[in-house]
């Protein structure tokens, strides 16, 4: 009588629903881990805190966007943001923004390689930052990033619908695991108040859907091109002061 599609980015039961399939946002992930960051990896580990770091280069004063240069010099959107987990652990997301066939030519199953190839993106960062990548006690592993088109929505079909990353996949913000229970809770409000008829559950769940998902995926969107000033601007108060 219902099939709900929770199968994420790359959902099978969306099928049913629209053609529509995540493009490349033209931003990747390269994730690494330290571990027992205290004893040893100190000056990372102080340089991180207690909890997230982060250093951005959002590309404003980039002349070209430069695809094959350093990314920490050019001003092609570089970045690097760390926090620490427990079991003296620090978690690190490198973002580059480089066209998919830039990352298909690192050899990611050769990790030193790939890490030097990575933090040479870096060239002329504190050690401190670049040992995030250099020092790793993990291999890279690469997280291209794809997006829905913002609005994505769809026609009602019987007894079929749609939630979270399946329903509306966006660039990361850190509200993607948050919009996903949002979802599962207001689809649960909506079958209760509909007892015995899952169209008219659906139907008014969907209208909830769409405009709360697309006014979410806009915004992330606009986070994730917002310059340094406007990035410092949404972290602090204006005068410095963390938010």
């Amino acid at each position: 009588d219902l099939l709900v599609g929770a199968d994420g980015a790359w959902s099978k039961v969306r099928r049913l629903l629209s053609d529509a399939t995540p493009a490349y946002s033209g931003r990747s992930f390269v994730e690494t881990y330290l571990f027992d960051v205290d004893a040893r990896h100190p000056a990372a580990a102080k340089m991180v805190g207690g909890g997230t770091f982060g250093a951005i280069d959002s590309g404003e004063n980039s002349g070209d966007g430069d695809s094959g240069g350093n990314g920490g010099n050019s001003g092609n959107g570089a970045g690097i943001v760390a926090h620490r987990e427990s079991g003296a652990t620090i978690h690190t997301y490198i973002t580059l923004a480089k066209p998919l066939d830039w990352f298909a030519a690192i050899d990611f199953t050769d990790p030193d390689a790939a890490r030097a190839r990575v933090a040479a993106e870096f060239d002329g960062c504190a050690p401190e930052l670049t040992a995030l990548i250099t020092d790793a006690d993990t291999a890279p592993v690469l997280r291209p990033l794809h997006a829905l088109p913002v609005g994505h929505r769809w026609d009602r079909v019987p007894g079929v619908t749609l939630v979270g990353d399946a329903a509306h996949l966006s660039v990361p913000d850190g509200e993607g695991a948050n919009l996903a229970m949002l979802d599962g809770a207001a689809l649960g409000r909506a079958l209760a108040a509909h007892p015995g008829d899952v169209e008219a559950a659906l139907a008014a769940y969907e209208r909830e859907l769409f405009p709360r998902s697309a006014a979410a995926s806009a915004a992330a969107v606009a986070l994730n091109s917002a310059t340094s000033q406007e990035l410092l601007a949404a972290l602090t108060h204006g005068d410095g002061e963390s938010r």
